[in-house]
């Protein structure tokens, strides 16, 4: 493999796209010894096959907002590789949505989902629709012309979206009820459904559970545990919520949270009715995290910054790309952190990673540390396969359960002869093997 040469071609094909530039470099990066050892994914050329999507669906979402004006959206889908499943990932509704942002997100999700062993391909789609300040009749028109588009490319076994930012319970809703009205037919199309018409237990909160899980095997393999460790965590979203809810459960303290307008340390610790608050000020549609420090005195509101100059034991960034750089990583190091684990999509920039792999921190890329919320999409499908609901328990003890073997396959490829474990080399090559080997016996297609 020339890295270079297929980094420089793919710049030339797609000039301007950071994020999905950035993502294809981590994985070939990390996969290039593999792949050079075996000289039959050279010969089917599959690194050109799998880092360009098999299709991109790109088209305008005309809709009236309540004053009876009409307002123009672009809306997008991106089928990256369905080689192991039908195409699976969310859509995302922010308006900072962009192809390179959501090919960066569907390149992911092919090895996310990979490494959850079942069966799923790659796939993320969204708009730059914003949500936030609409009222219901404006996000329920909104999605289902988004839908009048969409419909045609997906199905329960061709492309299943979910949620993502943005797009939550509601969205959903509206979005499904759409899709019903014009397929004509109750199918699970979609995950992130409501408990009664399909939906899943504990989905909301599955990603921040997984995370949590998965972050708990690293710590494992020092003898450690969550019990007494301080957890700084950014965002305030599903994943923010659902690692807080898990790791004051496992016994920590967790002392951060964060939105686009600053964050909030409480040295106090954030559960019971403070997580209970945040879910309030997420419901009211906008992205601030200050009035929290009003509602709970000892809080302390940090305006325009990040966590992560918290003293902290382990770090769970649970917001969105690139939000932790260099600077911050040696922050996190110098301040004693034994643990950082992404529970969002590559939080991370590549400086930081850097810094923790040199100074052999334990520390997790979101394609392994996030795959529980399309891991509990993936059971929500089988149970809407066989027409089940099954019970809390089993959901998350499955779940649990996935999250260990996916611990357990980035150690098998990413230990090194010291021990250490580079989980984003053991993540990335488990995945994509998987992948690539599912792409030679399938053929040239």
């Amino acid at each position: 493999m020339n890295l270079e040469k297929i980094m420089n071609d793919l710049e030339k094909k797609h000039p301007g796209e950071n994020e999905y530039l950035q993502a294809v470099r981590e994985v070939l990066e990390s996969i290039e010894e593999v792949y050079n050892e075996n000289p039959h994914f050279e010969s089917a050329n599959i690194i050109d096959r799998l880092v360009e999507p098999d299709r991109i669906l790109t088209f305008k979402v005309c809709w009236v907002d309540d004053s009876g004006k009409v307002q123009v959206n672009l809306g997008y889908r991106v089928q990256f590789n369905n080689a192991i499943g039908p195409y699976k990932g969310g859509l995302r509704f922010h308006p900072s949505v962009n192809l390179s942002i959501l090919k960066f997100l569907g390149f992911e999700q092919i090895f996310k989902n990979s490494l959850t062993t079942l069966p799923m391909g790659g796939a993320k789609g969204g708009s730059d629709f914003d949500p936030k300040g609409k009222s219901n009749a404006e996000i329920m028109r909104f999605c289902q012309s988004f839908m009048l588009e969409l419909w045609k490319l997906i199905g329960p076994e061709t492309d299943v979206p979910a949620g993502d930012i943005g797009v939550g319970g509601r969205e959903i809703g509206f979005l499904y009820g759409m899709y019903r009205k014009l397929a004509r037919e109750n199918t699970g199309v979609l995950t992130g459904k409501g408990l009664n018409w399909g939906g899943s237990l504990i989905r909301p909160e599955a990603t921040g559970f997984g995370a949590v899980y998965f972050a708990k095997e690293m710590l494992a393999t020092k003898g450690e545990t969550f019990k007494g460790k301080t957890v700084a965590i950014s965002g305030f979203g599903n994943v923010a919520w659902g690692a807080t809810i898990k790791a004051t459960e496992l016994g920590a303290r967790v002392v951060t949270i964060s939105g686009p307008d600053g964050y909030i340390y409480d040295p106090d610790g954030i559960s019971g009715e403070k997580i209970d608050y945040l879910l309030e000020l997420r419901a009211s549609n906008q992205d601030i995290v200050k009035p929290y420090s009003y509602e709970f005195p000892n809080a302390q509101f940090h305006q325009g910054k990040r966590p992560w100059e918290v003293k902290c034991d382990i770090a769970l960034p649970c917001a969105t790309q690139n939000e932790l750089g260099k600077e911050d990583a040696l922050n996190l190091i110098k301040n004693g952190v034994i643990c950082v684990a992404e529970g969002a999509n590559m939080p991370s920039t590549p400086e930081a990673i850097e810094q923790f792999l040199e100074h052999k921190i334990l520390f997790a890329p979101g394609k392994a540390v996030n795959a529980g919320g399309v891991a509990t999409s993936g059971l929500e499908m089988a149970q809407n396969a066989m027409k089940l609901s099954w019970p809390i328990k089993e959901v998350d003890e499955r779940l649990h359960e996935i999250m260990c073997s996916i611990h357990s396959a980035c150690v098998k490829y990413g230990k090194d002869k010291e021990g250490y474990v580079n989980y984003v080399k053991g993540a990335n090559v488990a995945g994509f093997l998987k992948v690539a080997n599912a792409m030679l016996d399938q053929g040239v297609i």
